[in-house]
């Protein structure tokens, strides 16, 4: 555990040594950002189950391209098993081209991931470094596993620019592509025709009530049954499940960053970029109550996540330059910001490393042979036990 709390401690290091009233260098950026997809890509099947779900299906595709007539649609079984994400698949069959080697797709994919969100933070927000603190607490963790989801949220992401650049082909084409990998994408779709305005506080407020009382009621929770990947397969079956009663969880985040955005609405540049951005980050809200029912239905609200990443980056940028432009000291907001990005990103790391699967730590890469011992996920769920003793034996 010790390991991802440094590396947290080392991000606001160095924030506080760069800090300039906005974000770092360019540069900079680019190489912390690739450093944190090396430590995930890196990591040795850490996560939980869906990584070895998606490496099976990864080494099964590059087995059909080893024969002499590799049909893949016929004969892979990840083109019949997400029959609808054909992108994903295809994905697969390039990287087969490459390596036959599962470690090194994940890699590959991680590593392609995280140039995406580097793209993405940097043209959306005006500090990228609290960006990339906030996206730490929020989604930094989902990254060692869900990889098509995540990879379809990244991929998305790069809609968002002609969302307000009024670009509807181009919107469309990369929604389709990142709607090829994961169908959940779908929810982007609308964003574009939603008027690019500030809302009153008293319609954002309402709007968001109303996502409460439906998610209470569970109507919405079809919607995830539709596009989730949780039922993938018979061990995934629990992922699916209804909670029952509502997730104080998501009540609370939805609440916090509402109330973080709204008390701060005049910090929000009137720009159609900042005002899209906003938008996004109060949708993100309105999905996590509408899903509150829903044991993993807030993955839905990934798609919107970078609107409270980059709102909440852009709103501190903003205070300092009104507040304290002479001033290189971080102000209460940026504190806040800090510790309640830390308060999500611990909980999630503790979270997973409770019931007996330790799926994040001890930290090991596929660099060593061999697996933790004891590790309950590889015990469940390795399909191929000579990677155990040879990492690169593909």
């Amino acid at each position: 555990m010790f390991l991802y709390l440094f590396l947290f401690i080392v991000l606001i290091a160095i924030y506080k040594l760069t800090y300039r009233g906005t974000g770092c260098d360019k540069r900079l950026f680019f190489f912390i950002v690739i450093a944190l997809g090396l430590f995930v890509g890196l990591s040795d099947m850490l996560g939980g189950y869906d990584r070895y779900i998606y490496a099976e299906y990864f080494d099964q595709a590059a087995d059909v391209g080893k024969t002499a007539m590799h049909d893949y649609l016929n004969e892979a079984q990840i083109f019949t098993h997400w029959e609808g994400e054909k992108g994903y698949g295809w994905f697969n069959v390039a990287i087969s081209f490459f390596t036959s080697n599962r470690y090194i797709f994940i890699l590959i994919l991680t590593l392609i991931v995280y140039a995406l969100l580097f793209v993405s933070i940097s043209e959306y927000t005006d500090d990228n470094l609290m960006a990339l603190m906030v996206f730490m607490g929020l989604l930094f963790f989902f990254t060692f596993t869900y990889l098509r989801q995540v990879m379809g949220f990244s991929i998305g992401w790069l809609a968002i620019r002609y969302a307000y650049q009024r670009s509807f082909w181009r919107f469309a084409l990369i929604v389709l592509l990142a709607y090829s990998m994961h169908n959940s994408a779908v929810i982007l779709f609308p964003l574009y025709f939603i008027p690019i305005k500030k809302y009153p506080k008293g319609v954002v407020i309402t709007v968001l009530i109303i996502c409460l009382f439906l998610g209470a009621l569970g109507v919405a929770n079809f919607f995830y049954d539709t596009y989730s990947d949780a039922a993938d397969d018979s061990r995934g079956e629990s992922l699916n499940e209804s909670t029952g009663s509502l997730r104080p969880g998501y009540l609370i985040e939805a609440v916090i960053f509402a109330v973080l955005i709204l008390r701060n609405y005049e910090y929000v540049l009137d720009t159609k970029r900042h005002i899209l951005l906003m938008n996004l980050g109060l949708f993100f809200c309105c999905v996590l109550l509408l899903f509150i029912r829903s044991e993993n239905g807030g993955r839905l609200s990934w798609y919107y996540a970078i609107g409270v990443i980059a709102t909440l980056a852009n709103i501190a940028a903003q205070k300092h330059n009104v507040n304290m432009p002479q001033s290189n000291a971080l102000s209460g907001f940026h504190l806040f910001l800090i510790g309640l990005s830390f308060f999500l990103y611990f909980r999630i790391l503790r979270g997973w490393g409770e019931g007996g699967y330790q799926i994040l730590y001890p930290y090991k890469t596929f660099l060593t042979n061999g697996h933790r011992d004891p590790d309950r996920t590889y015990d469940e769920y390795e399909y191929d036990f000579r990677y155990d003793k040879d990492k690169f034996y593909r």
